[in-house]
């Protein structure tokens, strides 16, 4: 049951971000687009968890889930402190990682940035963009120690 809303949180994140950029034109940055990246590698961990009842196996993708999440909640907070108060966040470890990865040129539509992280400082619904991103990291998470806690 944990791996499975893990997986639908996830992939619900990467779906709103994308309905935010095509529909609502809000653009991503490279800091965004990590997150995302993160959030799918989250879900892809998870995903195997939902069929396999092995104790060592859920704990050891329960703890992939978990540091994962951790590595998103750092990436969403260095893009709102230090990031977005940089007019270029051109060539950061986000950009360098991105590129390296070969992602945005494999599925530009997901994963290219398009925006600096100055110009894609958004407040959604009067809170910055990138805390929504903080908090679903932070239950996903909490939801990572639980299956690595859970008995079946």
């Amino acid at each position: 049951m944990w791996c499975a809303l893990t997986v639908l949180l996830s992939l619900g994140a990467v779906g709103a971000a994308l309905f935010t950029q095509y529909v609502w034109d809000m653009q991503p940055c490279a800091w965004c687009v990590l997150q995302r990246v993160v959030f799918v590698a989250i879900a892809l961990v998870a995903l195997p968890g939902i069929f396999v009842r092995n104790a060592w196996m859920r704990w050891l993708g329960g703890g992939a889930m978990a540091l994962l999440a951790i590595a998103g909640a750092t990436a969403a907070l260095w893009q709102h402190f230090v990031a977005a108060q940089s007019a270029s966040c051109a060539m950061t470890l986000a950009d360098r990682w991105m590129r390296a990865s070969g992602l945005d040129e494999l599925a530009p539509q997901l994963f290219a940035a398009y925006a600096s992280c100055a110009d894609a400082k958004v407040n959604l619904f009067g809170m910055p963009y990138e805390f929504y991103s903080l908090g679903l990291f932070a239950l996903l998470a909490f939801v990572a120690l639980r299956v690595m806690r859970a008995r079946r």
